[in-house]
């Protein structure tokens, strides 16, 4: 039977649902025990404060709880932990008609004005029915500086009938002064099975089927929020026909099936930009803005990331919708699927802004799939050659007289040499002489360049915070220097190796240092008694010193 507006026989409009099932009493307040057992304990020992400040994200029931403390305050037979919801107190609050439970919406009537004509002229009278006159303040944050100091006064020394109950999204907006007055009660985002759990009563209650999986995502999208949830759970129901789905809800929502931003996060992964441009034309096709797209992207990599590290999601009761997240989780990688999560985060911030949304985020996603699979520039190598010796043809039957000069050689085959540890005894120096062997081992598969100009090198000192490494060649040693890049290089696959950071010093081979008029030479002993004759013609010879 409709309800309908007495005297007029109009039927009343469609009660929402979160409005239907708002909690009507402290045991049907779903996931804040702990701000219910303190009320309750209050009331029960008739402490009972003058000013109470709820805060926590919207939609997880403070503006209800404001209501049931008025209710179990005002019952004419409490005050009560519980109200009865059957006296015409009770009654008249939740229709939202008694004349001595006042609420107040601060983010529409936010100025000094409406304070005073509102709460302040209201203070000195006693309540007409009720118990007590409660003030229920709505967005407390939105009031104005000048409002805050009106209601200031009020709230510090409030007459014994008057109880305030401020709601608050943004606690930080709150002036110090208001907050010091006020028992504070901090409310929590619902988790994901709790939000499932009451949705499946509620949908049990208006007798619709729905999918476990349709329930889970609107949980999840609700972000803990129970009036989000009940929202987007009765938008589903009303765009469907006998049975809500999880296609159905991401139809209704303008959101992307999980496969098919399995495929686009694939193809990005892979740099795949043939189908990342693909899936993009496709999705524009079915209507998905830019944005709703991003959105699929944040919910699917969210749902990754939680499979990823073993935490809850919401695939309740759905086996294989967390199969499929974990095949998915397989393919990306852990590092990939975190690089993923953040440039898509940072895309969804900066959509709004973008003139060309579409275009814009078909080069994003290309540009994000070219950053995770850098292309590989192999560079040419030139190799040490090794000599080898060609023997002398041997003489024929015919010709018996061999060649005396022998033919010219043909090149050899191309060698690089390979490093070899040195054994010292000393721990760090035979570590560090390891790690680099390895070093240039891995580096050398990568360039062939890079071999051969690591291939005439070791490790010359090694200490706890430096480690020396000697290039036998100089050249060699500045072409590895002339690019930081190669130095990078060089010093990042080394300290992986190692293990640890370290400073990593290359040095060129230290030679004796000469200036060829001292340097002492050995002669045989005709060419000393040589010398000796030339010192004296010249007059050189002992005199020289």
């Amino acid at each position: 039977m409709r309800r309908t507006i007495p005297g007029f026989g109009v039927p009343l409009a469609h009660v929402s649902l979160y409005r239907k099932y708002r909690s009507q009493s402290f045991s049907d307040l779903i996931g804040q025990g702990h701000v219910v057992k303190t009320l309750q304990n209050g009331i029960e020992s008739g402490r009972i404060a003058h000013s109470y400040l709820f805060t926590g994200p919207r939609g997880t029931g403070k503006t209800s709880s404001a209501r049931l403390l008025a209710k179990a305050l005002c019952c004419e037979r409490g005050p009560s932990v519980e109200p009865c919801n059957e006296c015409d107190i009770c009654v008249s609050i939740t229709e939202g008609s008694c004349i001595d439970v006042l609420e107040f919406d601060a983010a529409s009537e936010s100025g000094v004005d409406d304070v005073r004509e509102t709460i302040v002229s209201a203070v000195d009278y006693q309540p007409a029915q009720a118990r007590f006159k409660v003030f229920i303040i709505d967005e407390v944050h939105d009031l104005s500086p000048k409002a805050f100091d009106a209601l200031l006064k009020t709230i510090e020394e409030p007459p014994a009938h008057i109880i305030f109950v401020l709601a608050t999204t943004e606690y930080n907006k709150v002036p110090p002064t208001i907050r010091s007055r006020c028992q504070k009660f901090e409310f929590h985002r619902a988790s994901i099975q709790t939000l499932v759990s009451r949705l499946t009563y509620v949908a049990g209650q208006e007798g619709v089927e729905v999918e476990p999986a349709a329930l889970g995502a609107i949980a999840q999208m609700a972000d803990g929020g129970f009036r989000d949830a009940l929202t987007l759970l009765e938008q589903a129901i009303l765009g469907s026909e006998n049975k809500v789905t999880l296609q159905g809800v991401y139809d209704q929502l303008g959101l992307i099936s999980d496969e098919a931003i399995d495929q686009l996060l694939e193809a990005v992964v892979k740099s795949n930009a043939q189908v990342v441009m693909e899936r993009l034309g496709e999705f524009a096709r079915l209507g998905r803005d830019p944005r709703s797209i991003v959105e699929s992207m944040v919910y699917r990599l969210s749902d990754l990331t939680r499979v990823a590290y073993g935490v809850e999601t919401g695939f309740v009761g759905d086996a294989s919708r967390e199969a499929l997240a974990s095949e998915m989780v397989a393919k990306i990688g852990r590092d990939h699927l975190l690089a993923l999560r953040g440039a898509v985060s940072d895309a969804h911030k900066s959509v709004r802004d973008i003139s060309l949304p579409r275009i814009w985020l078909e080069a994003e996603l290309l540009s994000l799939g070219s950053k995770l699979n850098p292309p590989k520039v192999e560079a040419p190598r030139v190799q040490a050659v090794a000599q080898v010796p060609v023997k002398p043809p041997v003489p024929s039957a015919k010709n018996e007289a061999a060649p005396t000069t022998p033919p010219t050689p043909s090149p050899a085959p191309e060698v690089v040499r390979e490093p070899k540890p040195e054994k010292t005894g000393d721990p760090v120096l035979d570590h560090a002489s390891e790690s680099w062997v390895a070093t240039v081992k891995e580096l050398s598969g990568l360039s062939k360049l890079m071999a051969m100009k690591l291939a005439h090198t070791r490790v010359l000192k090694a200490s706890d915070d430096e480690i020396s490494v000697e290039f036998e060649r100089n050249h060699e040693l500045d072409w590895i220097k002339e690019n930081p890049k190669r130095v990078g290089a060089v010093n990042e696959c080394f300290e992986r190796h190692l293990g640890r950071k370290i400073k990593l010093n290359l040095q060129g081979a230290k030679k004796q240092e000469s200036d060829g008029m001292s340097e002492t030479v050995e002669l045989p002993a005709e060419g000393a008694k040589l010398r000796e004759m030339v010192e004296k013609t010249l007059g050189v010879a002992g005199d020289a010193t």
